[in-house]
Formats: structure tokens, C-alpha cells, sequence
């Protein structure tokens, strides 16, 4: 479940209101995200750059301006709306970018940047991607957000066989947690993985060769090509991936009082202004946006905010220590990272499902959403999420009209 519901303040809060709200279950969840979000990607920047033969000034750029856009869109919108507004990359835009790589000069890359940045302030300014997701109702939202959310939580549980200590222990400690003091249980499972790795030498060893980053300027080159093969496909999975799920995860943690276009233009704008020091399109968070605005952060929403503040400053660190964090991220077995993520998500994905079956007219639509979301199908260059809300909506519409 998502946790009581409460009228959203979209006051900015002030020094005091900070001071009253603060609350360590919001930091650790903000910190939480920033984890499952830099150790599940980062590893995908480094391909992007090595695949477009960067020079390590440019990948320290890249890194470092995409962590001040997403520190920077963060705090202004968590602040301007008093909510757990988390941003992140498109990791699907990344790994387009990643097979790209060997076809794009790097100036035409960041030129196909910032025209998708341009597109994408454009729909947000404009409200047409606002018209658009506000029409979707809300059980089909839920069900898309569940079928985002369950191969994660899936995950976490088939690394049992495999680890069977690590993972076991975090689960053992996950459950301990929720039936004792739920809004810890996440960070508890989280420290019993990271003693079991310390007791049983699974952390591999960090390297001493971190750097901070830096930034460079590269002046964009705009080609038709790029815009073709880039900048428009970027566009696309920016807005049906990432920001699509992002106001789903908003709206099934309370939060659709706060208004989609500022989102959207904020970070086009954000991304606009990282481009030509290397960052690709910055967006809503999805998976990780889930971790911040849930119950597990506070269970009274209108404190949740303090989660999208710690998520944006863990994420500026990041940026400047990108190197050794890079290097510690590698240290650390996959298995923890994943079976964190599925505990962290567990919650938000039984609300979600709860709120896409709980009415019977849009039972079997909602389910055909999730199950198609779930199934990670990709068909006509579309992905799963819109899939699935084709197919859920025309089943319900199909329904409907069978009733009248």
C-alpha cells in the first residue's frame, strides 16, 4: 500500500517546516534510490562512452552534468511542490545511445541532445503531454506502474538459489523489519546484506584510482541523421518509459495534486542547459521515483518530500566523486544491489495492484496492463509499458461497451 493519504501542501516549505519534517526513514529512502539507481546505469555510461571513444575528460563531464541536472531539477521541484519529486537519466535513451555510439560523432551526439531536450520542454511548456496522461485512468496507471515494478521484485527472490546467505539474510531481515518497525525495513535488509558480504569477503576490492569529476564544454553539431536516429527515438522513450511511469509512480503514492507540464518543462530545461557538457535527456524517475514517494519513506505523505531533497544531494555526490564511486559500485555483488531493489519496490507494487483490481469494471483491463507491462515485450519499436495500456484500454473499452 501507499501509505495514508493526506492533503498535499504544495507550499514551498520553509528552514522550520525542514527542521519539523526531517525524518531519517525519508533520508535513508532517498539514499536507497540513489543506490538501486547508480549501481543498476552506471555501468551503461561507461559502454556509451567507451563505445563513442571518449576521452576520460568527457565521460567525467558526461557524469558529473547529468548528476548536477538531476541534483538541480530535483531540489527545485521537490521544493516548488513540497513532494518526493525524484529525476534521473532514460536508461532506455542510454542504451540508444550506446548502440549509436559507433555511428554518431560525439558533437552530433550532443546535438541530438539538445534538440530532444528543446522537444521536450516544448510538450511540457505547451501541456499536450499533460492532456495526454491525464486521460488515462487511474486503474490502468496502477497496472502499468505494478507491470514496470514486478520483474524487480521477482528478481529479488530468484537470486535465492544462487546466494543463498546473502539474499536469505536480507529477505529474513526484510521481514523482521515490516512486522517490527516497517518503515526501516528496507535499510535494515540493506545492512544485513552488507555484513554478510563483510563476514564472508564477497566485497571485492576497491580500487585507489578515483577521480573527481570535472566538466567540458563540447559545442553541438546538428545533422539530419542525427536527429533521425537519435534525437526523435530519444524523445520517444524519454516520455513513454521514463516520465509515463514517473507520474503513474505520483499518482499511486497520493501525490495528483501536483501538476505534470512544470515537471516536464523543468526537466527538458535541465537537460537543455547539461547537454553540451555531455548529459543525455534527465526525466522523472520511474523504479527509483517508487522508493522515494512511498510509504516506506514517511508514512504521512506530505513528509515524503524530505526524500527527493536527500535523493538530489547522494546524487550530486555521486557527480563529484563519480570516480571512486564507480569503483565501488563494481565491489559490490550484484546480488545485494538486486535484491535490495525488489525489497524496496515489494510495497509500492502490492498498492499498485491493489488500485488497478480493486474495481471489477476495470479488473481484467488492468490485469491484461500489468501482465503485458511484465512481459518486458517490445514490438513495432514500442515498448512494453505502451503496449500494455493499448491493450488494457482497448479491453476495457471492450468491456464497457459489452455492459451498456
Amino acid at each position: 500500500m501507499t501509505g495514508r493519504a493526506a492533503p498535499q501542501l504544495q507550499t514551498p516549505p520553509t528552514f522550520s517546516d525542514l527542521r519539523r519534517d526531517f525524518s531519517f526513514s525519508a533520508v535513508l529512502a532517498g539514499f536507497i534510490s540513489v543506490v538501486v539507481g547508480v549501481s543498476s546505469s552506471i555501468g551503461l555510461v561507461i559502454a556509451a562512452a567507451q563505445a563513442a571513444h571518449l576521452t576520460p575528460t568527457q565521460t567525467s563531464s558526461w557524469i558529473l552534468s547529468i548528476y548536477i541536472g538531476i541534483f538541480a531539477s530535483g531540489v527545485l521541484l521537490t521544493w516548488r511542490y513540497r513532494a518526493p519529486i525524484l529525476t534521473a537519466w532514460t536508461t532506455p535513451g542510454l542504451a540508444l545511445v550506446v548502440s549509436l555510439a559507433g555511428h554518431l560523432s560525439f558533437p552530433e551526439i550532443i546535438g541530438a541532445y539538445v534538440v530532444s531536450a528543446v522537444l521536450i520542454t516544448a510538450l511540457g511548456l505547451s501541456g499536450a503531454f499533460e492532456r495526454v496522461t491525464s486521460r488515462i485512468p487511474a486503474p490502468l496507471a496502477a497496472a502499468m506502474l505494478a507491470g514496470v515494478l514486478i520483474p524487480f521484485v521477482l528478481s529479488a527472490f530468484r537470486g535465492l538459489p544462487g546466494s543463498p546467505l546473502l539474499v536469505g539474510s536480507m529477505i529474513v531481515a526484510y521481514l523482521l523489519g515490516r512486522a517490527w518497525w516497517p518503515r526501516y525495513a528496507v535499510p535494515l535488509a540493506l545492512l544485513a546484506g552488507v555484513l554478510v558480504c563483510v563476514l564472508t569477503g564477497q566485497l571485492g576490492s576497491v580500487p585507489s584510482g578515483g577521480a573527481f569529476g570535472t566538466l567540458a564544454f563540447t559545442a553541438p553539431t546538428f545533422t539530419l541523421r542525427g536527429l533521425l536516429t537519435l534525437a526523435l527515438p530519444m524523445t520517444l522513450l524519454t516520455l513513454v518509459s521514463q516520465n509515463l511511469t514517473g507520474v503513474a509512480v505520483l499518482r499511486a503514492c497520493s501525490y495528483e495534486r501536483v501538476p505534470t507540464s512544470p515537471l516536464i518543462t523543468v526537466t527538458g530545461l535541465a537537460s537543455l542547459l547539461a547537454a553540451p557538457f555531455g548529459a543525455h535527456t534527465i526525466n522523472l524517475a520511474a523504479i527509483t521515483a517508487a522508493i522515494g514517494a512511498s510509504a516506506e519513506s514517511h508514512p504521512d505523505s506530505n513528509r515524503r518530500y524530505i526524500a527527493g531533497f536527500a535523493n538530489a544531494f547522494f546524487y550530486l555526490l555521486v557527480g563529484i566523486f563519480a570516480g571512486w564511486v564507480a569503483d565501488a559500485v563494481a565491489a559490490v555483488p550484484s546480488a545485494l544491489i538486486v535484491t535490495l531493489a525488489g525489497l524496496a519496490l515489494l510495497n509500492t507494487t502490492l498498492g499498485s495492484l491493489h488500485t488497478a483490481l480493486h474495481e471489477e469494471r476495470w479488473r481484467e483491463g488492468a490485469a491484461i496492463t500489468a501482465f503485458v507491462t511484465a512481459s518486458g515485450l517490445s514490438f513495432l519499436g514500442l515498448g512494453s509499458a505502451l503496449w500494455g495500456l493499448l491493450l488494457g484500454g482497448v479491453s476495457a473499452w471492450l468491456a464497457w461497451r459489452r455492459t451498456r
